[in-house]
């Protein structure tokens, strides 16, 4: 049973580890975004109203990636190991 609960508890670090890796596509996204962003104003000042608020909001929508894969992390290190822990205690019992 020890084995067990050692395998369940090191997937879900393993788990929330590789969830976290979903932070990096954000961060790439949205620096390319401000990048043609910032070119996008650059040739055309007058736009940049436009152009800004809608930076933003593709920025917001990108970053719930992120967001999404840091709940899946924190259920996976404090929520799983705990309800995966008692399943396994009920079926040895």
């Amino acid at each position: 049973m020890e084995l067990a609960l050692a395998i369940v508890f090191g997937c879900c670090a393993l788990g929330a580890g590789i969830a976290m890796i979903a932070g990096i596509g954000p961060g790439i996204g949205e620096g390319n975004a401000v990048a043609k962003a910032c070119e996008a104003i650059g040739r055309q000042p007058e736009a940049r109203g436009e152009v800004t608020s809608t930076m933003i909001m593709g920025c917001a929508i990108a970053e719930t990636t992120g967001l999404y894969a840091l709940v899946i992390a924190i259920l996976l290190i404090f929520v799983a190991p705990g309800v995966m822990g008692n399943l396994i205690k009920d079926l040895v019992k």
